[in-house]
């Protein structure tokens, strides 16, 4: 069985490279000469004290005033016992009673950085479109997309993530912070603290959670709605990976191959300058009839098969041959090397339309890493820890990690991981009739495609007013923001939630 966590997500680390898996490796574990205890047995040297510093940002021609913070919340076991640090990064606003919005990013082993310089942050470095490149300079500017006009902003990095810690050792964390059910307790006790800690609890309250955080985010909500008493506002879950099980089972059920193959005939649209809402309708609705129902047909009715194979041919342009003896099934890192082959490329899985050399054009299978992941985390780590020891002066020395890959090797899969968020999505918006959940896609992301959520919303019972939980599309893929225009949509699209009664 595939490991889903594995194969899918930004930061879901498909690691196709297993060079790439090697960074990081040993990045939380002590030195031999860190001789400060935690308390515990474990040693690690102090974090500093939380600091502070004020900035500005100019948005639309206004500036806004904030102050960042940088610290830290301890996670303690049910003896009290302190077994993990989480270090966030707050932007506020002076202002009363302003919301507050909490960010995570997934993985499992991403930290909250993309969401923060990539995003919704007050500042931004430029990464994961077509033409960056790692050494390019780490420089941050003003965020046009940023959320701080109408919210505040907390930035969490889950545990061995960013500058996040575990105090137990390996074994231990497994249990403690490396699987489902204990990452959904911790995190969502952390935003309970940070609440407490700043006086907040009467604040309206907004959690972002970004592929696997797209999955933490409803059961975050469900739990601190039910478990720990703090409802959410709203919701909003970019390219989130909501139904790990809808990705299995290809011999038989046609659900993953119809999750791809929208997204595959966006990219096609896209490089051909004809994507539009408009463009996509009439791929969405045969997906959802005559290829579902001819791959259900298999071969009881091969003139079904044939025009069906011709069909996907028209929608994405790829060469006949290939997608007939692929049956029309259109296996995501076969297709990503397919596309670009002539040029000596592959495609992104997160977003095909971004490209990079193949260094192994002639290898029977992908030897190297995705194009988007090897490029991000330079910039990424080089911005966050230039912000935080310098900017903000939270000084600390030990290693940021923006990706850590052995957090992602480490994670423990249980049977629960399968069953998804959808449960928990449905039960928070039942609880809260006014929850409202906007779930945002790029029409190119193949990590987790965008027609997963348009089935789920679909088959969830109205509640009320259908459009509390909504599903919108905008060109690019699993971090679609990184462009501008789409970026924009997104913002004007979640300003329009939290502006709702």
């Amino acid at each position: 069985m595939r490991k889903p966590l594995q194969t899918a997500l930004l930061a879901a680390f498909v690691l196709v490279a297993a060079s790439t898996s090697a960074l990081a490796a040993d990045a939380h574990k002590p030195a031999p000469s860190q001789v400060a205890a935690a308390g515990n047995g474990f040693h690690l040297p102090p974090l500093p004290a939380d600091a502070h510093v004020a900035q500005t940002t100019t948005v639309d021609g206004k500036t806004l005033k904030y102050t960042v913070t940088v610290g830290s919340l301890p996670v303690r076991d049910e003896k009290g016992t302190i077994t993990g640090q989480v270090v966030f990064t707050a932007y506020t606003m002076a202002g009363r009673n302003r919301p507050v919005t909490f960010a995570l990013n997934g993985g499992p082993g991403a930290s909250s950085v993309y969401l923060n310089f990539g995003a919704i942050g007050p500042k931004k470095v430029d990464f994961g479109v077509e033409g960056d490149t790692p050494s390019e300079p780490a420089t941050l500017h003003d965020n046009p997309g940023t959320w701080l006009g109408f919210t505040d902003l907390v930035f969490i990095d889950p545990i061995g993530t960013g500058y996040s810690r575990a105090l137990v050792d390996d074994k231990q964390a497994i249990k403690d912070f490396y699987s489902t059910d204990s990452d959904i307790k911790y995190l969502s006790r952390i935003i309970y603290d940070w609440l407490a800690k700043n006086g907040r609890m009467t604040s309206r309250k907004y959690l972002v959670g970004e592929s696997y955080g797209g999955f933490r985010g409803p059961r975050i909500t469900d739990y601190l709605q039910t478990q720990l008493g703090v409802a959410m506002n709203g919701v909003v879950l970019l390219s989130p990976y909501l139904d790990p099980a809808a990705s299995f089972d290809g011999n038989v059920s046609p659900l993953p191959w119809m999750l791809t193959l929208p997204a595959i005939a966006a990219a096609h649209l896209e490089r051909e300058h004809k994507l539009s809402a408009a463009a996509m309708a009439p791929i969405i609705d045969y997906t959802r009839t005559t290829y579902a129902e001819t791959l259900m047909k298999g071969r009881s009715d091969p003139a079904a098969t044939a025009a069906m194979i011709a069909k996907v041919t028209e929608l994405t342009g790829l060469d006949p041959l290939f997608v007939k003896r692929s049956g029309g099934r259109l296996e995501t890192q076969a297709y990503l090397r397919e596309v670009y082959r002539a040029e000596g490329k592959l495609g992104s899985r997160y977003d095909s339309n971004v490209t990079a050399w193949d260094p192994f054009p002639y290898a029977p299978r992908q030897e190297t890493g995705d194009p988007i992941l090897n490029s991000i985390i330079a910039p990424t780590t080089s911005a966050m820890v230039n912000f935080v020891t310098q900017t903000v002066g939270w000084k600390y020395d030990g290693h940021y990690n923006a990706l850590s890959y052995k957090v992602n090797k480490m994670w423990h899969e249980d049977m629960d991981v399968y069953k998804g968020s959808v449960s928990q999505l449905r039960q928070s918006v039942a609880n809260d009739p006014n929850l409202r959940v906007l779930i945002a896609h790029g029409w190119d992301d193949l990590s987790c495609p965008f027609m997963a959520s348009v089935l789920i919303v679909d088959q969830m019972p109205a509640m009320g007013d259908p459009t509390r939980v909504q599903v919108k599309e905008y060109p690019g893929g699993h971090m679609f923001y990184a462009r501008p225009g789409s970026q924009s949509e997104l913002t004007r699209d979640v300003r329009a939630l939290y502006d709702a009664p």
